[in-house]
């Protein structure tokens, strides 16, 4: 009951959502679709000190968006101190996982990390599930920022994560709440791109790996989306090209994104940030949609930024 009360519509009867897809500062939004619903679940988009909590908002549809406050926040979270940064989102174990960045650790003597919480709900409460960071070191020059999970056909799980231009995957335990070694023992491998300097995330289409991340600095005009494909989920990781970029009739500042699958067939969508045209403020970003194409050899089509955002497309399609 306390869930349903705190709820919030917002984007109602809209022919298309439009982009921002909601009001407010929200940046590095994680799509997934859970319980036949689409969920995304931002970064707080402020200065570092006042993001202690995230938010989250769900769609039957894509186009009408409820949001749910604080579904993750410092009173659950002992260690949190500032900087709580880019959710990754998994339901397993009739439980629902998040992973996230806090702190924006800059050495291995500070306090911080990659931490994990578990909740019983996609709207939380989620609560921190170890007491302290699942990753707290800089390996290979990452920094424990910025994590995707991603499931396998075999149903492992990994994790990809970095900032600082270095981007390592781990392997996870079964129960999401520890790193194991891989087939070789080694317990982190680096997968760095060419260009790569943050926001990894991985998707599976036709026996391909989809690799893509974030370039540039994120306060910048510049900030874009590139991807690379391989045959397996470790690489080699070798860049195709730009995929999201600024465009000057729209916006710039453009990345940090997740990618989730419609109701229809082959149908994806683009989930990002940009900063809006004119907006000085680096924390001025706006969380958007577009639609993200393959073309015939299955590489992704450049995609094109709307004010528009996307048309209704209800899950049960499928």
């Amino acid at each position: 009951m306390a869930v349903a009360v705190s709820e919030q519509p917002v984007n109602q009867a809209l022919a298309t959502s439009g982009n921002p897809i909601f009001p407010g500062w929200y940046a590095d939004p994680e799509g997934i679709v859970l319980d036949d619903e689409y969920w995304i679940y931002p970064t707080f988009s402020a200065p570092y000190d006042e993001q202690l909590f995230m938010d989250a908002f769900s769609s039957k549809d894509l186009v009408t968006w409820t949001k749910h406050p604080k579904v993750l926040s410092k009173e659950n979270i002992s260690w949190l101190r500032r900087a709580l940064w880019a959710p990754a989102i998994v339901q397993a174990n009739d439980k629902y996982y998040i992973f996230f960045g806090a702190n924006d650790i800059q050495s291995n003597e500070e306090p911080g990390g990659i931490g994990v919480a578990v909740a019983d709900n996609p709207a939380g409460p989620f609560k921190d599930a170890l007491g302290k960071p699942l990753i707290d070191k800089f390996v290979n020059g990452a920094q424990p920022i910025d994590q995707f999970v991603f499931k396998d056909d075999d149903g492992q799980y990994y994790m990809y994560y970095g900032g600082w231009g270095h981007c390592n995957m781990v392997k996870l335990a079964p129960d999401l709440l520890s790193i194991v070694p891989f087939d070789d023992g080694t317990m982190y491998k680096e997968v760095t791109p060419e260009n790569y300097t943050e926001g990894p995330f991985m998707l599976k289409r036709d026996g391909k790996y989809y690799f893509m991340w974030s370039e540039g600095a994120w306060v910048g005009p510049d900030y874009c989306v590139a991807y690379a494909i391989a045959d397996s989920p470790f690489g080699p990781f070798e860049r195709v090209g730009k995929i999201l970029q600024r465009d000057a009739a729209v916006g710039t500042g453009v990345g940090h994104h997740s990618v989730v699958k419609g109701g229809g067939e082959d149908e994806w969508y683009i989930i990002y940030h940009r900063h809006p045209l004119g907006e000085t403020d680096g924390n001025g970003r706006v969380t958007c949609i577009d639609r993200m194409y393959f073309n015939e050899e299955g590489k992704i089509e450049p995609v094109r930024m709307t004010y528009e955002g996307v048309a209704a497309s209800p899950l049960t399609n499928k």
